[in-house]
């Protein structure tokens, strides 16, 4: 709308500048002395003039009304205009700074979670760290116990015992028994005949299984490592076989127990000749875990020998248990005769309640059978006209 009147408006002062420039070139041909013109034609004409003169500036004025009407109106869309845009823009960075401060809140939540996160974990890791430095200290303390030979020698002694009193009943061992020769055995195994007593005694050869993997030492000092592990286990198997081994008191072999897998495994990998030179003395090297099989085998065998002890005893129970499953049996056939003769009698008596139930439904429907028809003789008032 306002631009239409905004066209009008340039439209009516083209018409004007138009008339005005017309106006102009009358008066200058009526001022020209070349042409003649009659005085009562030219007053005509200037109150023409005059009155077109009047007619345009009234008409420029209401131009000119108009155009300060269009701008006051311009003005006021303009100021409402303004007014909605600010108050849209107002709200919509209302919503912006909402949304802004959710993102922040949400943000901080999560932020303060992954912290709180962050120092259990590092709580945890302290922990762990304390465990670590724990263990630490306790595997130094393991060193230096194993480093002496009487506290490697105790801490066989002590793996070797709770093994077997996992295993055997306590009469089929005893610990640090004394033979006959003076020895003591840290632990000596009752078996069975023909195997008999066997001693158990624990070997440690830690010393220079250490040095063979020592990294600081040359391949010379490691290989003379080597060589004096190997005389350690034979010595070992030697002294076994000579104290642990009498004959007509113990079996005729013994047990050598080496407390660590690592050193059963590098004498069984590497160092084949020990092993056989062990088994020709009649010396068996276990660990913990061959030990453990070993003394599941000797429990095994016990209880089979006490199983063959027992035999006769079996068999008298299994003759008893005999007659009194015949009698069983015969009580149970008695039983079943019962029974079956009671679900006959029960099927009995259920044929006779059918029939009763039968007899009542048909009473009740007035079903009763037709008695054979009597003579009725009528009163002469009962007699119908004619009849």
């Amino acid at each position: 709308m306002a631009e239409i009147a905004l066209a009008l408006a340039v439209v009516a002062l083209l018409v004007l500048a138009w008339t005005a420039w017309r106006i102009v070139a009358l008066e200058r041909r009526l001022k020209d002395p070349g042409q003649a013109i009659v005085p009562v034609l030219e007053e005509k004409h200037r109150a023409m003039l005059t009155d077109m003169h009047g007619s345009l500036t009234q008409q420029g004025d209401r131009v000119i009304g108009k155009l300060t009407d269009l701008q006051l109106s311009l003005a006021d869309n303009l100021s409402r205009t303004t007014e909605k845009l600010n108050a849209k823009i107002d709200e919509r960075l209302d919503q912006i700074a909402g949304r802004v401060n959710e993102r922040l809140e949400e943000g901080f939540r999560k932020t303060n979670e992954t912290f709180v996160s962050v120092m259990q974990r590092l709580a945890t890791i302290d922990e762990a760290q304390k465990k670590i430095e724990n263990l630490t200290g306790s595997v130094v303390s393991l060193q230096e116990l194993l480093g002496d030979k009487r506290s490697r020698g105790a801490f066989g002694e002590v793996q070797l015992e709770a093994l077997v009193r996992n295993v055997l009943p306590p009469a089929a061992f005893e610990l640090q028994y004394t033979l006959s020769n003076g020895t003591r055995a840290d632990c000596v195994l009752r078996l069975p005949p023909p195997t008999g007593m066997i001693a158990v005694d624990s070997k440690f050869p830690l010393e220079n299984y250490h040095r063979m993997f020592d990294r600081e030492a040359n391949q010379a000092d490691r290989a003379l490592a080597q060589k004096q592990f190997k005389a350690d286990v034979r010595k070992h198997v030697d002294d076994i076989g000579r104290k642990y081994i009498v004959p007509g008191e113990t079996s005729d072999g013994a047990v050598m127990f080496v407390p660590a897998e690592a050193v059963f495994a590098e004498i069984h990998a590497y160092n084949a000749e020990v092993v056989e030179y062990a088994n020709a003395k009649r010396v068996w090297i276990v660990s913990p875990t061959t030990l453990m099989a070993v003394l599941n085998t000797a429990r095994a065998v016990m209880k089979d020998v006490e199983t063959r002890k027992q035999i006769h005893v079996i068999k008298e129970e299994l003759v008893k248990l005999g007659v009194d499953f015949g009698r069983f049996d015969e009580r149970m056939r008695k039983l079943a005769d019962h029974i079956r003769q009671a679900h006959q009698d029960a099927e009995d008596v259920q044929i006779s309640s059918r029939k009763i139930s039968q007899r009542f439904q048909q009473i009740e429907s007035v079903e009763i059978e037709e008695k054979p028809s009597v003579n009725v003789v009528r009163l002469e008032s009962d007699r119908k006209p004619g009849g």
